[in-house]
């Protein structure tokens, strides 16, 4: 059992299996890095360690960002947005954020650029 502040637990919208989307973003630059999902309890560790802790659905299990690649995300602040199924990681990531080996999630398929002014 999670001892997740009650309050911020309350707030929490949850999919059929206990989970909510985690956004994590570079500290100081706003560049999205990567979408992992937690429950209460990764949640709760992520807050009391400061260090990213995520649940893997296909493994079932948690996992710190960063254990066994050396790519960590030590996390600065955790929100929670207006409709309370998504919290945003600001951290600050070390190496690597997407488990392909690229810096972030998002760098590798971009499905529409801005357009040139001119």
């Amino acid at each position: 059992m999670s001892e997740l502040d009650l309050k911020i637990a309350e707030r929490l919208k949850r999919n059929a299996d206990g989970l909510f989307c985690a956004v994590a973003q570079q500290h100081g630059t706003g560049e999205v890095l990567m979408v992992a999902w937690m429950d209460d309890e990764a949640l709760h560790r992520t807050l009391t360690t400061r260090r990213a802790t995520y649940y893997s659905r296909s493994r079932q299990q948690y996992w710190v960002k960063g254990e066994t690649s050396g790519h960590a995300q030590q996390v600065h602040e955790v929100r929670l947005d207006c409709d309370g199924d998504t919290v945003l990681l600001v951290v600050d990531q070390e190496g690597a954020a997407c488990h392909t080996g690229t810096r972030t999630c998002f760098d590798t398929d971009v499905l529409l650029k801005a357009q040139d002014p001119r």
